[in-house]
């Protein structure tokens, strides 16, 4: 079923007449799909929708089930496929499975590495030198140096198998981007990314020459990567060409004109049942036409799903006085120091978002926190009030025999909400997208995002009123995501979020809790984007500082004869360009405060967001320009 095709020169991947089952389930009917060179594309569906299956056609590794489908995929297109879960060989090493390659600048690249390290033997080496300037790999070796830094691989002969989940991913991210290829698909590639990562994947997938289909939650990386958004939903393929903001924007409007067209469906449904009552058998043609529309009708009338306005008033247990002390609280391990000194008493209801680079310590700040591990220095208060709900990516636990609503049902068959009134396990996981079918299944039939989203709501259906969520967001859907965030929004205890999903950290937190390294914990007041922001402004200050030494350490040091000058023209520019950086770091400024005004709407933040963007893109060429200058000032 897949074709390759030469007679087109802009289009990489075609899709048309694609139905797939599921047993009885349809994901997706009859749907077309169109992908051109330099467009980046993202696919948004629930959980169990099919998502991932549809990648599986587009790889060609699943067929449809109409023989008159067709993948069509331009026959110089390079693919490279990112899975949720990559399948490497355990036994191999890092630097064997990235550069497990038939390109021959990448083998050279190989060789050349795993001659430094065999010190004994130059002459390895210096057959490596000579390969890598035959073919001129050391730029390319330098842009591969810098994937691996950004994705923070470091230890190329560690084997696969004794890497963790998240490590593994990055592993596999940055093998399909050192390969470079023509189209990329990518499954999730945000998940187990730390913020840093995944603003530089940002950058990097935004360039004009990268084609990209992906399947992301991260409503940011949507915003400020896609121009093209495919909603899968009921089984079909809806488009949208612009990126997520455009798409909430049509989508609301698709909402609307299909609840007046279901509000006429309705009506006309009550009249030809009416009819179909009144009439003891459909003999005629045109009655027996009739009667079958009217079965169209009720089929499309059932189908159609009622938005639930979301609200559980749960009764929490009542939080006292004394919530949670940190003491100056140290902890190390060996030369490591993952918290250093660090003394907060928390509020109620408080809300607070922590970030940091991975490995910095985060997760032993967590279980310091809930006393599953001791402090070397200092101590940790727990008031007698406090009960901690922990969602943590190793806690995902749940019995592959056993349906969902068995599972919910083993820990309370009944939630208790406030004003004496009372929730079913039922009730409360319909509230969360599992409806009477889905409660039947078993475990070992749920998708990846069901199953985490299950494992959620085993920790939410205790009732704790101190939450601490380590990722909660890795693999669930955007419909989830909002469902979730309407919950906490209204969660009366107190919060504590670890994410790397900027988007449902900014909607949620109100202070963050910034890893800065050697056990540092800065407590920032405010959300992550205004601390991103904050952050490019000190890192550009810093960097021009550093210069501008450099530079008056070089003038002092160079002999005048040997100092080259700057001609009229690149003095006018070069004084010119610090004009224009400080105008532009002013109105940065300015666009940051605004941020705090609590009446700006999800558009308008979106819109100021994006306007950020393009104000830190152009910082950057300036000074970049103005650096160039600075060393023949």
């Amino acid at each position: 079923m897949l074709h390759l095709e030469d007679d087109f020169d802009m289009n990489y991947l075609t899709l048309e007449h694609i139905t797939k089952n599921y047993g009885d389930k349809v994901l997706f009917k009859d749907i077309t799909l169109h992908i051109d060179k330099g467009n980046k594309v993202a696919l948004v569906a629930k959980n169990g929708s099919g998502k991932s299956t549809l990648l599986k056609v587009m790889m060609g590794w699943e067929g449809s089930e109409r023989e008159d489908a067709k993948i069509i995929l331009h026959k110089d297109t390079t693919v490279g496929f990112l899975p949720q879960e990559p399948d490497f060989d355990p036994e191999m090493s890092v630097i064997d499975t990235i550069f497990d390659s038939d390109n021959p600048t990448l083998a050279a690249i190989k060789s050349y590495e795993e001659a430094l390290v065999l010190k004994n033997k130059p002459q390895l080496l210096e057959r490596a030198i000579e390969k890598m300037e035959d073919l001129k790999a050391w730029d390319f070796e330098a842009k591969i140096k810098e994937i691996l830094s950004k994705f923070n691989i470091s230890d190329l002969h560690q084997k696969v198998g004794e890497l963790s989940g998240g490590q593994e991913k990055r592993v596999a991210l940055a093998k399909i981007l050192i390969e470079e290829p023509d189209f990329l698909i990518l499954d999730e590639p945000t998940n187990h990314l730390d913020l840093d990562m995944i603003d530089w994947l940002e950058g990097y997938l935004s360039q004009a020459n990268r084609t990209v289909f992906m399947i992301t939650h991260d409503r940011y990386f949507l915003d400020r990567v896609c121009n093209v958004i495919y909603e899968l939903e009921g089984g079909k393929l809806y488009k949208y060409k612009g990126n997520y903001s455009y798409y909430l924007e049509k989508k609301a409007e698709r909402s609307e004109n299909e609840a007046v067209v279901h509000g006429k469906n309705k009506k006309l449904l009550k009249r030809e049942l009416d009819w179909v009552r009144r009439q003891p058998k459909a003999r005629g043609t045109k009655a027996k036409s009739r009667v079958d529309a009217f079965h169209d009708l009720k089929d499309k009338v059932s189908s159609r799903q009622e938005k639930q306005n979301f609200s559980l008033d749960f009764k929490s247990e009542r939080l006292g006085k004394k919530i949670v002390e940190f003491h100056n609280v140290s902890k190390h391990y060996g030369d490591f120091k993952a918290v250093e000194k660090f003394t907060y008493k928390f509020r109620k209801r408080e809300r607070v978002g922590i970030v940091g680079p991975n490995g910095v310590g985060k997760s032993t700040f967590i279980k310091v926190m809930t006393q599953e591990i001791r402090p070397d220095g200092g101590k940790v208060v727990v008031g007698d009030t406090i009960v901690f709900g922990h969602y943590h990516q190793e806690g995902i636990q749940l019995n592959e025999d056993k349906r969902v609503i068995d599972v919910i049902r083993d820990i309370a068959e009944v939630i208790p909400l406030n004003k004496g009134k009372k929730l079913t396990a039922s009730q409360f996981l319909e509230k969360f997208m599992f409806g009477p079918k889905q409660q039947r299944v078993y475990v070992s039939q749920l998708s990846g995002g069901e199953r985490r989203r299950l494992y959620l709501l085993t920790v939410l259906v205790r009732n704790p009123n101190f939450l601490i969520l380590d990722e909660p967001t890795n693999d669930l859907d955007i419909l989830t995501l909002n469902i979730l965030e309407d919950f906490l929004a209204e969660f009366p205890g107190c919060l504590v979020i670890v994410s790397h999903d900027r988007y449902f950290m900014d909607k949620l937190t109100e202070h963050l809790f910034v890893f800065e390294g050697d056990g540092v914990i800065k407590d920032w007041n405010g959300n992550y984007e205004e601390y991103r922001t904050w952050k490019k402004l000190q890192d550009a200050e810093n960097a021009k500082e550093e210069v501008k030494q450099k530079v008056t350490v070089t003038t002092d040091e160079r002999p005048k004869e040997d100092t080259p000058k700057m001609t009229y023209e690149e003095r006018k520019e070069f004084n010119r360009l610090e004009k224009e950086i400080d105008k532009l770091e002013k109105k940065k400024k300015e666009l940051s405060a605004g941020f705090n005004n609590p009446e700006l709407t999800a558009d308008e933040i979106t819109t100021m967001s994006i306007e950020l963007s393009d104000i830190d893109k152009k910082i950057e060429e300036k000074e970049s320009r103005w650096m160039e200058l600075a060393e023949l000032a």
